[in-house]
C-alpha cells in the first residue's frame, strides 16, 4: 500500500511540474488590430508567429483607432500595431510642422512611456499620404518626385489631380502642399472623389495624378508610382509595434520577436502583402501565412 502511494505521489508531482512547464510555455497574449486589410494582415502575422513561439494568441480585429488605442490602455489588448503619425497627431494633439519621421517616433514613444506604452522597432513601411501617377508617365514625362510634379505644371503641363473632399479642404492638404512645393493645379484640372475610386481613375486614364496610401496594394497592382516627397511635406507614418508595458515586463522575449518582424516590413512590402488580399483575393491567413513561411519565421 505503501509502495502505491509513493507511486502515486511521485505521479501527482510529475503531472503538476508538466502541468506548470506548460503553463509557462503557453503564455497568453491579445492581440489587436484595426479594420482594414493592412491591419489585419499586422495582426494575424504577428498571431501566427507568436504562436509558433509557444504563445497562447488570442486575436481582436475590425476596431476603429480610438477604440484600440483605449483597449491596449485598458489592458483588454496587450499590443498593436500602430502609425507613428497617428500617435503624433491624434492621441497627443501635435501640429506636424516638418518634423523628420525620427523626430515624430521619438516623440510618441517618450510621450507613450508616460502611459505605460512601449513603441518598440519602427519598421521601414510608411502608410503616409502620397501622390502617385502612372508609371508609363513617371518614365515618358520624367516624373519622380514632386518637385518634377512642380516643374511640369510650372512649364503648362495640363495634369488631372483626382484626391478625395477631406484632403482637397483640410488645412494641412492639398493647398499648403502646394504652397510647399510652389505650383498649383488649376482649379478646373481637380476632381474631386472618394478615395477608393482615385485608384480606378488614375488606371483608367481619367486623373493624371492621384492621391494615394503610400502602402495601398493597388499601387504595385495598377503599376503606380509614388512621386518622392523630398520637402517632407506629409508627416511619417511609421508602422510600428506598441505594447502595454506590464505585458512586455512579464514577456520580455515579445521585444526580440516583434523588433524582428518589424525589420521584414518596408512599403513595397506592405504594399504587395496588401495586393494579394485586396487583388488577387487570398484570405488573410492565407497571406500571412505565406509570409512566415517565405521568411522562415515559422518554426
Amino acid at each position: 500500500m505503501k509502495n502505491v502511494l509513493n507511486k502515486l505521489s511521485i505521479v501527482t508531482i510529475l503531472f503538476t511540474v508538466a502541468f506548470a512547464v506548460q503553463t509557462v510555455s503557453a503564455a497568453s497574449v491579445t492581440v489587436g488590430g484595426k479594420g482594414f486589410t493592412e491591419q489585419l494582415l499586422l495582426a494575424e502575422i504577428t498571431g501566427q508567429y507568436l504562436a509558433s513561439k509557444g504563445y497562447d494568441v488570442d486575436l481582436k480585429t475590425g476596431m476603429g483607432t480610438s477604440l484600440l488605442r483605449g483597449a491596449l490602455e485598458n489592458k483588454q489588448v496587450d499590443l498593436y500595431w500602430e502609425y507613428t503619425g497617428t500617435a503624433f497627431l491624434t492621441f497627443h494633439k501635435n501640429k506636424f510642422q516638418n518634423q523628420s519621421g525620427e523626430e515624430i517616433y521619438n516623440a510618441v514613444k517618450a510621450k507613450d512611456a508616460e502611459n505605460g506604452i512601449v513603441w518598440l522597432d519602427a519598421s521601414a513601411a510608411n502608410n503616409t499620404y502620397a501622390l502617385a501617377v502612372r508609371q508609363d508617365d513617371a518614365n515618358s514625362k520624367g516624373l519622380k518626385t514632386l518637385e518634377d510634379l512642380a516643374a511640369k505644371i510650372n512649364a503648362g503641363e495640363k495634369l488631372k489631380l483626382g484626391c478625395n473632399i477631406e484632403f482637397y479642404k483640410r488645412d494641412d492638404g492639398l493647398k499648403p502642399l502646394q504652397k510647399a512645393y510652389g505650383f498649383e493645379f488649376p482649379r478646373s484640372l481637380v476632381k474631386r472623389m472618394e478615395t477608393g475610386l482615385v485608384y480606378k481613375a488614375l488606371k483608367d486614364g481619367n486623373v493624371d495624378v492621384g492621391l494615394v496610401f503610400a502602402t495601398d496594394g493597388r499601387i504595385p497592382a495598377f503599376g503606380f508610382e509614388v512621386l518622392k516627397d523630398t520637402k517632407n511635406y506629409f508627416p511619417a507614418y511609421a508602422i510600428t509595434p506598441t505594447v502595454n508595458k506590464e505585458t512586455l515586463d512579464a514577456n520580455p522575449d515579445l521585444a526580440g520577436y516583434l523588433n524582428k518582424l518589424s525589420g521584414f516590413f518596408d512599403d513595397t512590402t506592405m504594399s504587395a502583402l496588401n495586393a494579394e488580399v485586396d487583388v488577387d483575393k487570398k484570405s488573410v491567413n492565407e497571406v500571412a501565412s505565406e509570409f512566415l513561411k517565405k521568411n522562415g519565421l515559422l518554426n
